[in-house]
């Protein structure tokens, strides 16, 4: 038995073989481009180390899927379909998560077709733009923040204007858009978007709330748009 046909399918119905060779080159492309992913992916954001083996290793998974369908458009659409099971059966990830599966799943399928230059450019492409993005972020860290802020008050306060002043010293933009009432009516839940003068100095806004509330329960978030999680 030649190495050609041990390498060969045992069930080929008029596709090409795979040559041993190019197999071997298909799969070290996939698992070179995808270690530079998950690296680029930990240098750029938080992450734990098994979605970075996962995110290292899907490149070269979906390359070998690719080459041993060879083609085969029923082959592919039920790959498609199985890929659609495990996202399904697997927890939400944040937007970034899931960018990154589509990103690996893309280098895999051109190292698969054989495409293993435009694989390697399409890499280097988006990991400059990924670099070029998070600078731009980190950027924007820096400017006023808008956040939601949730306030408990009880019910003999006057929630109109007792927070105007606080909010005037540490916020350039406040609106009150729900009130809400709680404990059978004896305290009130106020919801307010505002924008920050300074993120650093929102420990100190929420204190100047607290002294104003008694104390009472003080929330304070990013608004549901700027939320990551799908």
């Amino acid at each position: 038995m030649t190495l050609a046909n041990l390498f060969g399918s045992v069930a080929q119905s008029g596709t090409a073989a795979i040559t041993p060779t190019a197999f071997l080159l298909c799969l070290g492309t996939a698992l070179v481009l995808g270690a530079v992913l998950a690296l680029l992916y930990r240098l750029t954001n938080r992450t734990t180390r098994s979605f970075a083996v996962t995110l290292a290793l899907l490149p070269s998974v979906v390359c070998v899927v690719i080459l041993l369908v060879n083609g085969n458009l029923g082959a592919g659409v039920a790959v498609a379909g199985a890929f659609s099971l495990v996202r399904f059966r697997s927890a939400p990830g944040t937007a970034r998560e899931i960018g990154a599966i589509f990103l690996a799943m893309a280098t895999g399928l051109a190292c698969g077709m054989g495409y293993l230059a435009y694989a390697a450019l399409f890499t280097v492409i988006i990991g400059i733009v990924q670099f070029v993005y998070e600078q731009l972020a980190r950027r924007d860290a820096d400017r006023p923040c808008d956040k939601i802020v949730r306030i408990t008050i009880p019910e003999e306060l006057d929630y109109g204007s007792v927070f105007d002043d606080v909010f005037t010293e540490y916020t350039t933009v406040h609106r009150l858009i729900k009130v809400k009432t709680t404990h059978l009516g004896s305290l009130f839940r106020l919801t307010y978007t505002v924008t920050l003068r300074n993120a650093a100095q929102e420990k100190a806004f929420l204190d100047a709330l607290r002294c104003r509330n008694g104390n009472l329960e003080i929330s304070c978030s990013l608004p549901e748009t700027e939320i990551e999680a799908l």
